[in-house]
Formats: C-alpha cells, structure tokens, sequence
C-alpha cells in the first residue's frame, strides 16, 4: 500500500470529521474547510491507488517477460541439441548443406552493383 494512500485516506477522514464539527456549530468556514480537505484527501488517495495500479502492472509485466526469456532458452537449448544429434546422425548431409550455404553466401557478396538503366534525354 502505498503512503499517498494512507495520507489520502487520513486527511479525507479529518475533513469528514471536520466537516461535522462545521454543520454541529454551524460554522459556514469550517464546513468549507472540511469539504477542501475532504477532497484533498480524496485525489491524494486516487493518486496513491494509480501509483499502485502502475507498480503492479510493471511486476507484471517484468514477471511476463522473466518468464518467456526463460522459455525462450529453454526452447534455444532444445533447438541447439537437436541440430546437434542430427549433425551427429548424418555428418556427410550436414557438410553439404553448410557448404551449400556458405557458397550461396559467397555468390551474393561477389555479384558486381547493380547500375540502373540509361536515360535517355532528347534534345530537340
């Protein structure tokens, strides 16, 4: 709980309190002075409860995230052992498939830029 609420709460219970004194003695000034507290009181509280509304969604959030951060290396670890026990069941197919690979990588960085068409400009 947070301490703008317990202050909220606090000074909205002294302006009630207040603001009965003000209509037992019929003082006009202090029934207004109760009703300001009272509402000071008020939005204090509402601003503690955003505040904690706010704190709880980003442990949430920071909660979700842990969470699939974790997921996501467990998910990289079994991805990384598979393709492990697979090069080890078939080392001559995994050679080519990275030679394959390696030699389209070298096509596509040695290709010369590519220049647009002409244009042609008449003169007349």
């Amino acid at each position: 709980m947070d301490n703008d609420r317990i202050a909220g709460s606090a000074k909205e219970f002294a302006g009630r309190v207040e603001g009965a004194v003000g209509e037992m003695t019929g003082d006009a000034r202090t029934q207004a002075s109760a009703k300001a507290r009272e509402a000071a009181g008020t939005v204090q509280n509402l601003y503690g409860q955003a505040k904690d509304a706010a704190r709880d969604a980003t442990d949430t959030a920071a909660g979700y995230a842990k969470d699939a951060y974790e997921a996501g290396q467990d998910t990289f670890r079994d991805g990384t052992q598979a393709l492990a026990k697979r090069v080890q069941d078939n080392p001559l197919g995994a050679l080519l498939v990275a030679g394959g690979i390696g030699f389209a990588l070298a096509l596509l960085m040695s290709r010369p830029a590519r220049r647009p068409p002409p244009r042609w400009r008449y003169y007349g």
